[in-house]
């Protein structure tokens, strides 16, 4: 069914979309440069620079769009679309990015995101709207992602220390910053493959629905593809700050070594959710790495608490995206 939207509501949302997609970016920038910053093998202007560059390159990579498609169309019914429900689920979103950047909670603008979807879709329908099977697989990532990046980050660790266990640690260290601009790069590759992925799926869901484009096609406009894309890369560009301590110190003191493999576990870890059409948490995935890479060298070199409280927000971030984006659907009815 089609709705009835007007060009310049359609416009507002369609910026509104691309102002979140940009905020992830802009949030999520951390996940990608904390390690490389923090071991001191980059300066963050230049990290900023290579993962926005990355974010950007991603585009030519990852070109079967199966996160875009499971946002877009395995999350809520897509006959429950229309402008008040977009309008509500963005703004969930990005409030709870707002929210999360200002008091440097390492947190998901995935997850803000299908939770804003969820609040504004039952808000309008009940929770008939929800399509079971991919709001679990999406729920399930919660606790699979950090846990597939704390294996592969462990492993890599080990493996890696059995292979240089003779090599003196100034060897090591020359070896690992060079090592660690590559797993960034990757690092960066895949969050810009699966995280631009989840705004292509709003802004086609919502052209669908307006009847702009049709649910039979395999891709959205090309020119959503590259919007998206630029967005999220400008927005690692400008970069989240106040939480690049927190993932790069405070949860485990890291050296090139340990940013290297916690980087790489974590970009195997997106690349394969993106190939599944997965959409995961580039947040979740980086710290359960980062965790599993300290847990590889004592238990003691990770401070629970802090990842602790980090879990808590993981936690709260779908109910709460999803209260606010409930309130901003009401809201909508009456501004829009």
């Amino acid at each position: 069914m089609t709705i009835q939207i007007s060009i310049y509501v359609l416009g507002l949302l369609i910026v509104l979309a691309l102002l979140f997609d940009f905020m992830n970016g802009f949030h999520d920038a951390a996940n990608a440069i904390a390690t490389v910053v923090s071991t001191g093998v980059l300066k963050p202007q230049t990290a900023v620079a290579m993962a926005a560059t990355f974010n950007f390159v991603a585009i030519f990579v990852f070109h079967q769009l199966t996160v875009a498609a499971t946002v877009g169309k395995g999350t809520i019914d897509p006959a429950v679309i229309d402008q008040y429900v977009i309008f509500g689920a963005l703004m969930g979103a990005i409030f709870w990015n707002l929210f999360t950047w200002y008091y440097g909670i390492p947190s998901s603008s995935s997850h803000a995101l299908i939770g804003g979807l969820v609040g504004a879709a039952v808000a309008k329908s009940g929770t008939g709207a929800l399509v079971a099977a991919g709001l679990w697989k999406t729920v399930a990532f919660i606790v699979i992602a950090p846990v597939l990046g704390f294996v592969f980050g462990s492993i890599m660790m080990l493996i890696v220390s059995w292979i240089f266990v003779r090599s003196t640690p100034r060897k090591v260290d020359k070896w690992f910053r060079r090592l660690q601009l590559a797993s960034a790069a990757a690092y960066s590759l895949g969050h810009g493959g699966n995280d631009a992925q989840k705004t292509i799926g709003i802004i086609w869901m919502l052209l669908i629905a307006a009847g702009y484009s049709s649910a039979a096609d395999a891709m959205p406009p090309m020119w959503v593809i590259i919007s998206c894309y630029t967005a999220i890369s400008f927005g690692t560009l400008f970069g989240g700050w106040r939480i690049v301590k927190t993932m790069g110190q405070k949860i485990t003191k890291l050296k090139p070594v340990g940013g290297f493999c916690a980087e790489t576990g974590g970009a195997i870890t997106l690349f394969v959710s993106t190939a599944l059409g997965i959409p995961v948490s580039t947040t979740h995935t980086i710290t359960g790495a980062i965790v599993g890479v300290g847990s590889a060298q004592k238990m003691s070199a990770v401070r629970w608490g802090v990842a602790g409280n980090i879990v808590w927000a993981w936690i709260f971030t779908i109910p709460a995206s999803a209260f606010v984006a409930a309130v901003a659907w009401w809201i909508g009815h009456h501004i829009m």
